[in-house]
């Protein structure tokens, strides 16, 4: 393998000489072998949209020269268009404030900026900390670039998902409203409703959720940069900021706007532990929803069976003709890891120490992971189960007839307590409602028809 020397301040090393990255990238990469987790795509592509904006800023306060500064927006979009992902190896499990993944993307865009140069034959080149790194430090970039990156993953691929799942049972809920089933309470039977208001409520979580995210994004939309190393702005342009920001919102078709207070921003990390709590709510409905799909489908025979699900894959390696809900494990396993994903946010959050939070790539791949798994899951449940649920109309008719809960309908005119004699000597007889209630005494046949009415019941007056 071929290798070029490469410099920084604590000396000489080899880099593999088809890599893009400098020295201080392959000290990381040598002294982090910890997991196999790498840094975000979506994170290095925050820094790029970041790098890009910074360098035109700066340019603009005649601080770069123009030249520089149109070959670090060039070497920024080869990295926000995709190409050249093999060049940002670091791990998650580095230095807190995410120093070497900064610097990963600076020298990877020097160097890539350098060949667009020479190739230019400009006699000007890039230095990955006085010209893609100025006015800027680790500790205002870093929590910058996860913004970026939570937002855009939040509002183009969490929402859009969610929306879509949300569109669909609100389609099933319109189609199901006139179905009559029996409810369901403590997982015992309980009072008659319509199997589409029992999808409204579902819908209804994600309306809810979708509500509490969109409205908790505004918070991370501020934007730590400017605050260079502990909050001050110092080595950058008072209005750098400002600007920079502007340029992202730009770029991004987002608005961004700077951060009220930067010590705030460098060492706080509030807004993404709120706006998690909000998608920890989506994961609970989910959960939520996934998990009354696969009970009301269980079966086909000997379970509530009364829905049936599409047949995706065998569900068995050994029982010949097994159909599992799928689609409803893989959500609820996704819910489960968004839970734990919380609690990590949450404490690496509490960690701030003086002027710095040192726990900022745990908590961008929790958050990011979290996006992902939720949109990703909700738009597979969507497609391959939502979509195709079906009413099983005998066996939702048959759980109706054999509740003991109709019974509730009797409470105003005989009362509870003979109500419950009924239920009772139903239950005990292995009887109907009718005819516990008939030869009861309490109640004619006529009566008794008169007052259950399972649909009224689902709409009282």
């Amino acid at each position: 393998m071929d290798y070029r020397i490469e410099k920084d301040t604590l000396g000489e090393i080899q880099v593999e000489v088809n890599k893009y990255w400098g020295a201080q990238t392959e000290r990381s990469k040598q002294n982090f072998p910890i997991g196999t987790e790498k840094m975000p795509t979506e994170v290095i592509h925050g820094f790029a949209i970041l790098k890009k904006s910074t360098a035109i800023v700066n340019s603009e306060l005649g601080l770069l020269e123009k030249e520089k500064a149109d070959a670090i927006a060039y070497a920024a979009d080869q990295i926000i268009s995709g190409e050249m992902q093999e060049h940002f190896p670091l791990v998650v499990w580095q230095t807190g404030s995410g120093t070497q993944s900064n610097m990963n993307v600076n020298e990877v865009i020097a160097f890539v900026g350098n060949k667009w140069l020479k190739e230019k034959n400009s006699e000007l080149t890039l230095h990955p900390n006085d010209d893609v790194n100025k006015s800027q430090s680790s500790n205002d970039t870093y929590p910058t670039a996860m913004h970026v990156a939570a937002v855009l993953q939040l509002e183009d691929a969490v929402i859009p998902s969610l929306q879509t799942l949300k569109a669909t049972l609100k389609e099933k809920m319109e189609a199901f409203n006139d179905i009559v089933k029996i409810g369901r309470t403590h997982l015992q039977d309980a009072t008659p409703l319509t199997l589409g208001q029992e999808i409204s409520g579902w819908h209804r979580m994600l309306e809810k959720t979708e509500t509490m995210i969109t409205s908790s994004i505004i918070h991370i939309k501020e934007l730590a940069i400017g605050g260079t190393a502990v909050g001050t702005g110092l080595n950058a342009h008072p209005q750098f900021s400002e600007l920079v920001c502007s340029q992202i919102s730009k770029f991004t078709n987002k608005t961004f706007i700077s951060a009220q207070n930067k010590f705030h921003a460098l060492t706080s990390h509030d807004e993404l532990v709120y706006t998690h709590g909000a998608l920890k709510a989506l994961a609970a409905d989910v959960m939520k929803i996934a998990n009354d799909v696969r009970w009301l489908a269980s079966g086909p025979r000997c379970g509530i069976g009364e829905i049936n699900i599409p047949a995706n894959e065998p569900g068995s390696s050994i029982m010949p003709g097994k159909v599992n809900p799928t689609q409803s494990e893989a959500v609820t396993m996704v819910a489960a890891q968004v839970m734990g994903n919380d609690a990590t946010i949450g404490f690496a959050a509490s960690q701030g120490n003086f002027e710095l939070n040192v726990f900022k790539p745990v908590i961008a791949y929790n958050f990011l992971q979290s996006c992902q798994l939720l949109a990703d899951s909700m738009l597979s449940f969507d497609e391959r189960c939502v979509k195709g649920l079906e009413p099983n109309y005998e066996n939702i008719e048959k759980n109706l007839n054999d509740s003991l809960m109709l019974v509730t309908a009797l409470n105003p005119h005989i009362g509870y307590e003979n109500a419950a004699k009924i239920a009772k000597q139903a239950f005990a007889e292995n009887t109907t409602l009718k005819e516990a209630a008939v030869s009861s005494g309490l109640l004619t046949e006529a009566q008794f028809d008169e007052y259950i009415k399972p649909r009224e019941m689902t709409y009282p007056k």
